[in-house]
């Protein structure tokens, strides 16, 4: 069988995977298990080794997967299984059922990132024919959408009953770009309790609404202090703040007993993923409650955290980055402002980069879509992994 007609099995087999994959609903609030299951069963119909490694409630699960040598080093293909919602979005086809029009493969996922899982998972049974001297895994998780968490109970077990992977390449969508960096993530809700009282005597309660404008009001303000933090390999060039969410009160002529909003912060690589919320505890201690107090005593403002995923720090150098761009055949390096896995995997010693098929414009868009020129490309860069990693050109 020649080169060429080997590339276009491989194509196809990845568009049939594709096509299975997208019709798994796995949105992040559901279970993911049945989209597993399948890989499971693909898994073994090929007699490659796997570990399916579930989360506290049983209801989803991540599944680690190795050919070649079952030994530490080698390089881990990470994807993630979930999708955000389709909810709210117009689509003009069904989300959850691959079409294809020309070289665009609609449907949600097929971008952020199952056209990479696809291309991953049709690719495994080739590089496992391959004499490799570091083997090649592949870690699907879940819930990488609501805070990047599926990951870390199967990174926990690396070096343990799990082979340790010597570097990681995270599939996310980059054009097949190489990128090194990538900012933090931190979210919160706030929750401002106040007192109820007619709006024609506000001295008789306290408005949840009002302190809690004067807080959003503050965010922006500091948000754009940061903009002064200036490093041009991002776009923005600087941490971010941001309200997303906002709800309260129950009438106009009602002094709001309650109110909540949920905001985030997103830091460059080196900046303190604490930032934010500690000028933001200082105004609501110093400014915002004592206002709130005057006149309802028992008014409280709450913060929790909800999420902190920690950045991409750029490495240059590194082996996954050094690996990265023989394999996508290009000295360039970019970077991100949207947060991936790929944190997870570096501040547990294991460098890391971001390269995958398809653009970061169409992931979370109605009628979301992939290219199957993105697709190819990403074959090519698995098929030169595989090269690479017989040749006893990775460390690791």
């Amino acid at each position: 069988m020649g080169a060429s007609q080997a590339s276009a099995l491989q194509l196809q087999s990845s568009l049939q995977i594709l096509e299975a994959l997208v019709g798994f609903d796995t949105v992040s609030s559901k279970s993911n298990l049945p989209l597993i299951e399948h890989v499971e069963a693909y898994l073994a119909s090929h007699a490659i080794a796997f570990t399916r490694v579930p989360d506290a409630t049983g209801t989803r699960a991540a599944l680690f997967a190795t050919v070649g040598p079952r030994e530490d080093g080698g390089v881990v293909l990470s994807g993630h299984s979930d999708v955000v919602p389709v909810a709210g979005q117009h689509w003009s086809g069904d989300p959850f059922a691959l079409r294809r029009d020309g070289d665009r493969l609609y449907g949600r996922g097929t971008c952020d990132m199952k056209g990479f899982d696809a291309v991953a998972l049709a690719m495994l049974p080739e590089l496992a024919k391959l004499p490799l001297r570091k083997p090649v895994h592949l870690l699907l998780s879940y819930d990488e959408e609501v805070g990047c968490l599926g990951s870390l109970p199967t990174i926990a077990r690396f070096g343990a009953d799990l082979p340790r992977p010597a570097l990681c390449l995270v599939g996310e969508p980059t054009e097949m770009h190489v990128v090194n960096a990538h900012k933090s993530i931190a979210t919160y809700e706030t929750v401002v309790r106040g007192r109820q009282a007619h709006s024609a005597n506000p001295r008789l309660g306290g408005s949840a609404v009002h302190a809690a404008a004067l807080l959003v009001a503050e965010l922006d303000r500091f948000g754009e202090t940061l903009e002064g933090d200036d490093d041009p390999t991002f776009d923005p060039p600087y941490s971010t703040v941001h309200v997303g969410v906002i709800a309260g009160g129950s009438a106009r002529n009602i002094l709001a007993g309650e109110c909540r909003f949920e905001w985030e912060f997103r830091g460059l690589p080196g900046v303190d993923q604490e930032l934010a919320i500690r000028h933001f505890d200082g105004f609501v201690a110093a400014t915002v409650l004592p206002r709130l107090r005057r006149h309802a005593p028992d008014a409280t403002i709450e913060t929790k955290r909800d999420i902190a995923v920690p950045p991409l720090s750029a490495e240059p150098g590194s082996p996954a980055e050094v690996l990265g761009k023989r394999l996508a055949r290009s000295d360039a390096v970019a970077t991100a402002s949207y947060v991936t896995e790929a944190g997870q995997f570096q501040v547990n010693g294991i460098p890391t980069i971001v390269c995958g098929p398809g653009s970061i414009r169409q992931a979370h868009q109605p009628d979301e879509y992939v290219e199957v020129g993105q697709l190819d490309a990403a074959l090519a860069f698995l098929r030169r992994l595989g090269q690479e990693l017989c040749g006893g050109g990775t460390s690791g």
